[in-house]
């Protein structure tokens, strides 16, 4: 479903905000697991973090103060942000962990229901530590969109820019002031200015910001084509600063859908084709040809459809040698198949079959992610996780996709590892 600029998104993440009727609430914390015999050293590139009540805080303009969203707590359906005057539920998904399976649900949720690392960075340094993960890239909650998709759509867009630095200052400040070396800076974009947009990059660039959550398919938000020249200067300001983009799957606010009638269940199995169809267009938009240095990362987005992707561009090469086509690739040194090679990496949490054939894939373009506190997370089974698709691989493959890949790419010092190399 398209969706337009300044209305509320109805796809398939942000709709699990709230929903159902109130039931009896049942919510388990479970004990701490059992800290785990750490044999590899994770650096996970795609997790998240619930923001806490005192984000905003102190952290707006004056002129904002007074506006800036608040959680507003003692409803029986849970802890809500209050946003320009609409409450926004804290789906139950975005705190799935350390809570059993059977009580996950739709509802929304409070704060103290929670296991504190969902929120509090000091406790997830202390999660990272029972299984093995040694840093971690977040995103955000569902709440402002993976890739800060709500601000863009807040009625009064100079608050909604007020309210985007303030999170930007947060995660800098609050969440990886903690551990700068663990806790790995990102930010979210300010899409309706491009201007604006590329300077937010370089201020935060200087303050040691590795990454920026952009939006994998940008004209699904409402906003102008990946095809169009408008994303230049933010895309240059990346591509100079060194700053990776992150393209994390549902940061479009949608995710795949065959049919108006498919379930959400149908959605889930296809999260890897988000990010098939996405890598094609950033690759025939040629961002990577027009930025050759730029690093464009999918999160969540798996490795079992690239060797056939990887096979198809290969094939389709030919097209372009025996002119069968009409080709408006302009890049005359660099086939499609090459450029997508050296301009993307990828991740996964579990993709056993895939790891099989890594040499088609390129060892040194796949990344490993937890994906905590998500549903999907594979946290705190991390290092059995690994194990049993990692342990029959040459260990110099195994080191690169678990911790030296993501090292170089984010400038994270081997440091962080803390002598377990």
């Amino acid at each position: 479903m398209a969706v337009e600029v300044g209305r509320e998104d109805v796809a398939v993440f942000e709709n699990l905000q709230v929903r159902g009727e109130v039931r009896d609430r049942v919510r388990t914390l479970l004990p701490d697991p059992e800290q785990s015999e750490i044999k590899y050293n994770v650096i996970s590139v795609d997790d998240h973090v619930l923001e806490p009540p005192t984000l905003f805080e102190g952290r707006l303009p004056k002129q904002f103060a007074d506006r800036a969203p608040r959680i507003v707590r003692g409803n029986p359906r849970g802890d809500f942000w209050n946003i320009e005057g609409m409450e926004e539920g804290m789906g139950d998904w975005n705190g799935a962990s350390g809570r059993p399976m059977n009580e996950w649900s739709t509802e929304p949720l409070q704060y103290n229901e929670l296991r504190r690392g969902v929120w509090d960075p000091k406790e997830r340094l202390r999660d990272m530590d029972l299984a093995g993960i040694v840093a971690s890239v977040c995103f955000p909650s569902g709440i402002w969109g993976f890739a800060g998709q709500k601000f863009m759509r807040m009625k009064d867009r100079e608050l909604g820019l007020a309210c985007l630095r303030a999170y930007n200052d947060w995660v800098v400040e609050e969440w990886s002031a903690e551990n700068p070396s663990r806790l790995i800076s990102f930010q979210v974009p300010w899409y309706h200015d491009m201007k604006v947009a590329a300077q937010e990059v370089e201020r935060n660039a200087a303050r040691g910001v590795k990454c920026v959550s952009f939006s994998e398919n940008p004209e699904k938000i409402g906003m102008p084509s990946l095809y169009s020249n408008y994303w230049d200067p933010f895309f240059r300001a990346c591509e100079e600063t060194g700053t990776v983009i992150n393209l994390h799957v549902g940061s479009s606010s949608q995710i795949s859908k065959p049919s108006k009638d498919s379930p959400e269940e149908a959605s889930l199995a296809l999260f890897g084709a988000n990010s098939m169809l996405a890598s094609i267009d950033w690759l025939y938009a040629q961002i990577p040809v027009r930025f050759p240095k730029l690093k464009i990362v999918y999160s969540e987005s798996g490795i079992g459809f690239l060797p056939m992707l990887i096979d198809r561009l290969e094939h389709i090469q030919m097209y372009r040698e025996y002119e069968l086509l009409k080709f408006s690739w302009t890049d005359l040194e660099m086939a499609p198949v090459d450029v997508f090679r050296r301009n993307f990496w990828f991740s996964t949490f579990w993709d056993p079959i895939a790891f099989g054939v890594i040499d088609k894939i390129g060892a040194n373009r796949v990344l490993l992610e937890v994906d905590y506190p998500h549903p999907d997370s594979i946290w705190p089974d991390v290092q059995g996780r690994c194990d049993r698709q990692l342990a029959r691989l040459d260990k110099r493959v195994v080191d690169a996709v678990t911790y030296g890949n993501a090292s170089e790419l984010y400038s994270i010092p081997v440091s962080s590892l803390n002598g377990r190399k």
